[in-house]
C-alpha cells in the first residue's frame, strides 16, 4: 500500500472548541506538508488560519439534538440509548465514505465511546493507522456523574483501554499520564505538552482599546441593576465610543486609565470538574476585605463609592472585573448565583468570543484564573498554556500534576480554597496598577519565555517524528 500523504483528525465534539486538535491540523498541514481532513461537529467557528489553509478540509457532521422538552419522560431513556448508536453510524459513514482514505487517523480521547471503536473499524476498512491523543481518561469523566463504582464506568474503562491498546501510536499531555498509560494500561505514549501557537501573545495598547470597544455592549451590561463597571458608563456621562472602562482615546493617543479596574479572565466549559463557587466566594471575600480596610460599612452607600470612582479617584485596591468565557451545561446556574451577589468593587461578565478575539482578551488581561481540577488528576488545563503565551500570570486550583505547568511565584500561584484565592487577589493587586510588584515579576518572567516556547517547536520535536514513523510503517 502506497503513502497517501493524508491524515484525518477526528474530534467527536465541537471543532471550534477543540484548540489542541486545531493546532494538530495546522501543524500537519504546515510542518508535515500533509493534506488534512478534520471530522467533527460544528457550532463554533474554528480559527481563521484553518479556514484559509488550502490543505485543510473541514467536515462537519450533523449534531445529535438535545432532548425536546415536549418529549414524554418515559421516552428519555430511549432517546439517550439512540444517541451513541446514531453517533456510531454517522461517524463510521464519514470516516469510511465521506472523506478520502488517510494514512492515519489522529483521534482525540476522550470521548472514547463510540470514537475509539469507530476509528478502529474505519482503520481496518481503509488500511489506515491510528494515533490516539490522550487529553484525559473518558471513564474518569463519566465517573463524575455516575460514581467510580458504577458498572457503566467499568465497561467504559474496559472499552477505552482495549481500543486504546490497538492504536499504532499515542500522544499524551503530561508525564504523569504517560506513566499511568505505561504502568497500568500497557500503552507507550509520547508526551506532547500543550504550548501556545503564535497567535497567543501580549496585545498592544491599540489592540486592547479596539477589543474593549468591540465588546463594549457586553462590558456595559451588568448582572442585576448595575455594578461598579456599568454604573455611569452607559448614560450621558459616557456615551463617547472612544472611552472604555480601561482606556481613553484622545485623537490618535490611547491612554490607560489610572483608576481602571483590574481585568481577570477565566475560560471554562462550565462542567462539574470546575467549581466556580470557589471564584464567586473569593470575589465576595475580596469585596468585603477591601471595604473593611477602607473603613467602609453597610451605611456607606454604593452611589457614594461609584461617584468617587467616576470622578477618577484611585484606591489602594482596584475594582475587579472577571470576564468568564466559554459555553457549557452549568453556565446558567452560575449566572443566577452571580445575580444574587451584592458587590461594590467586583463585577462579572460571561461571554463567548470569536476565535480571533479570545487571544486578544488574554493578551489584554492582568490575571488569569483556572478552576480546572482534572477528573483523572493526570491532565493539564490548556487554557493556562494559552494565558502563558499571552504573558498572563495565572492563579490555578492545586491538584496532583499541576506543577508540571505552574512554577509557583514564577508564572503563577496555586490555591486550594476560596479563602486562599482571595488572599492572592489581595496580595497581587495591592497598589494596582503601578506598584503590584509580585504580579509584575511574574509577568516579566513569562515575557522572557513568550517567544521561545511555542506549539510549533514542541510539535516538531515530539509529535512529528511519531506521526512520520507510524505512517511509514503503515504504508510499507
Amino acid at each position: 500500500m502506497g503513502k497517501r500523504n493524508r491524515v484525518a483528525v477526528v474530534v467527536l465534539g465541537d471543532i471550534g472548541r477543540s484548540p489542541r486538535m486545531q493546532y494538530h491540523a495546522l501543524s500537519l498541514a504546515r510542518q508535515a506538508c500533509l493534506d488534512v481532513d478534520i471530522v467533527g461537529y460544528g457550532g463554533s467557528e474554528p480559527h481563521v488560519s484553518l479556514l484559509q489553509h488550502q490543505s485543510i478540509h473541514i467536515h462537519r457532521m450533523p449534531q445529535w439534538p438535545t432532548i425536546p422538552r415536549s418529549l414524554p419522560k418515559i421516552l428519555h431513556p430511549l432517546f439517550l440509548i439512540l444517541k451513541p448508536i446514531i453517533q456510531f453510524l454517522m461517524l463510521l459513514w464519514y470516516l469510511c465514505v465521506k472523506i478520502p482514505a488517510p494514512d492515519a487517523f489522529l483521534v482525540q480521547n476522550p470521548p472514547s465511546v463510540p470514537t475509539l471503536v469507530v476509528v478502529k473499524w474505519a482503520s481496518w476498512l481503509r488500511h489506515s493507522a491510528i494515533i490516539v491523543d490522550w487529553h484525559n481518561f473518558g471513564y474518569t469523566l463519566l465517573a463524575l456523574s455516575l460514581g467510580r463504582s458504577s458498572l457503566f464506568v467499568a465497561i467504559y474503562r474496559w472499552i477505552e483501554k482495549s481500543y486504546g491498546e490497538m492504536a499504532h501510536g499515542s500522544l499524551c499531555v503530561t508525564k504523569a499520564m504517560q506513566h499511568e498509560l505505561s504502568q497500568n494500561w500497557g500503552i507507550k505514549a509520547t508526551v506532547l505538552y500543550d504550548q501556545p501557537p503564535e497567535f497567543f501573545r501580549p496585545a498592544s495598547l491599540e489592540e486592547k482599546h479596539n477589543l474593549f470597544c468591540s465588546i463594549s455592549k457586553s462590558l456595559n451590561e451588568p448582572y442585576g441593576l448595575r455594578d461598579c463597571i456599568s454604573n455611569g458608563l452607559t448614560g450621558p456621562y459616557n456615551s463617547d465610543p472612544d472611552i472604555t472602562p480601561f482606556t481613553t482615546q484622545v485623537g490618535t493617543d490611547i491612554i490607560l486609565k489610572p483608576n481602571r479596574p483590574a481585568l481577570i479572565v477565566s475560560s471554562t466549559s462550565w462542567t462539574p470538574d470546575e467549581d466556580f463557587g470557589i471564584l464567586l466566594e473569593a470575589a465576595l471575600m475580596y469585596d468585603r476585605r477591601v471595604a473593611a480596610l477602607l473603613g467602609e460599612d453597610d451605611s456607606s452607600g454604593d452611589e457614594v463609592i461609584w461617584d468617587e470612582i467616576r470622578g477618577g479617584e484611585q484606591f489602594p485596591y482596584p475594582r475587579l472585573l472577571f470576564i468568564i468565557t466559554g459555553k457549557g451545561p452549568e453556565k446558567e446556574k452560575y449566572e443566577e448565583m452571580i445575580r444574587k451577589l451584592s458587590l461594590r468593587r467586583v463585577a462579572f461578565r460571561t461571554m463567548w468570543l470569536a476565535a480571533e478575539d479570545y487571544p486578544l482578551l488574554l493578551g489584554s488581561a492582568d490575571l488569569g484564573v483556572c478552576l480546572h481540577t482534572s477528573s483523572s488528576g493526570l491532565d493539564l488545563p490548556m487554557k493556562v498554556v494559552d494565558m502563558f503565551g499571552c504573558g498572563l500570570p495565572v492563579c490555578a486550583v492545586s491538584y496532583s500534576c499541576i506543577q508540571e505547568l505552574i512554577d509557583v511565584e514564577k508564572n503563577g500561584l496555586l490555591f486550594s480554597s476560596s479563602s486562599e484565592l482571595a488572599d492572592q487577589l489581595m496580595m497581587l493587586f495591592e497598589g494596582f496598577p503601578e506598584r503590584c510588584d509580585a504580579l509584575k515579576s511574574m509577568r516579566s518572567h513569562l515575557m522572557e519565555r513568550v517567544s521561545s516556547v511555542r506549539w510549533t517547536t514542541e510539535w516538531e520535536e515530539n509529535a512529528k517524528p511519531l506521526i512520520y514513523e507510524v505512517i511509514s510503517k503503515n504504508s510499507s
